[in-house]
């Protein structure tokens, strides 16, 4: 039995985030995947390939805060530097991942690496926020850089399937992220004609962004670049196959059953909390980023 696909949603018009951030904003949003849809990836934005001049104006985002939320970060092409509040700062390059962890207060900026921003080039990352529960909201902030040299990886049929295990398990390997909730995040490359396959709760949400080239699934639908599926809540495999060299970024997580209330960078549970959030943050609770 394999588990029937709910949607497959092309990318959205982009809109830019800072000025170095072209993104799809595939959830949360309108009639598309809602607040909790995806739980408990609360927001998936996705850079698609998209090619900087070079240029000596700094490209990104400015020092904002987050509460309530992880921010990830995935590396394809381009390089992004971080700094925060806290004191961390790092720079991921192709297949590297950085997991910050904002929980009770932090204040960060991303932007472009400045060798990269200098000579321009191909830049294609995702960003996504996973919510955290109630009992983890005000959590102390940490950051975790996660380089695809110390990854953990997952190989099969002759290396034609290749896969980093961010977060969570597959085949008893653990991924390196250092997580505070039940979730998957894999970042999956299958050669042409390569195949590979999941077996999730069937209670899980379950999604998959196809970075590169093109899938099959279940050997029903074929997916292009750029698009994601949306998986439903039941039993049943799910088996991608490349019709050419693919690379597929596979979300899968428990739901957490709470109320969300969303205001910009804060997600909380309730309005108090998101006016609490504002007030420790216009009183320098957060930190300090130049």
């Amino acid at each position: 039995m394999t588990r029937n696909i709910e949607n497959i949603f092309e990318p959205p018009p982009h809109h830019w985030v800072g000025n170095g951030f072209r993104v799809h904003n595939f959830f949360p949003g309108g009639p598309r995947i809602g607040l909790k849809r995806m739980s408990p990836f609360f927001l998936c934005d996705y850079n698609s390939k998209h090619t900087f001049p070079p240029s000596n104006v700094p490209r990104g985002v400015g020092s904002h805060p987050h509460r309530g939320i992880e921010t990830v970060t995935i590396a394809y092409h381009g390089k992004v530097a971080h700094h925060d509040s806290v004191g961390n700062s790092g720079i991921i390059g192709e297949n590297d991942v950085q997991w910050m962890t904002a929980g009770g207060g932090i204040l960060h900026k991303e932007y472009h690496e400045n060798e990269f921003n200098n000579k321009g080039g191909l830049f294609q990352m995702v960003q996504l926020w996973t919510n955290l529960p109630a009992k983890h909201k005000m959590t102390p902030a940490k950051y975790q850089d996660l380089l695809y040299r110390d990854a953990a990886i997952f190989n099969s049929d002759n290396r034609k399937v290749s896969m980093n295990i961010i977060a969570g398990e597959y085949k008893n390997i653990s991924g390196k992220a250092d997580i505070l909730m039940p979730l998957n995040l894999f970042d999956l490359s299958l050669a042409s004609n390569s195949s590979v396959e999941f077996n999730f709760d069937t209670k899980h949400n379950t999604g998959f962004l196809v970075i590169e080239g093109n899938v099959r699934v279940n050997d029903r639908n074929d997916v292009p670049e750029d698009n994601f599926i949306l998986f439903k809540n039941e039993p049943g495999r799910i088996v991608i196959k490349a019709n050419k060299n693919s690379k597929v970024l596979i979300m899968n997580g428990e739901p957490i059953d709470e109320p969300i209330a969303p205001y910009g960078p804060f997600v909380m549970n309730t309005q108090d909390e998101i006016q609490q959030a504002i007030e420790d943050f216009n009183n320098g609770k957060f930190g300090h980023l130049d």
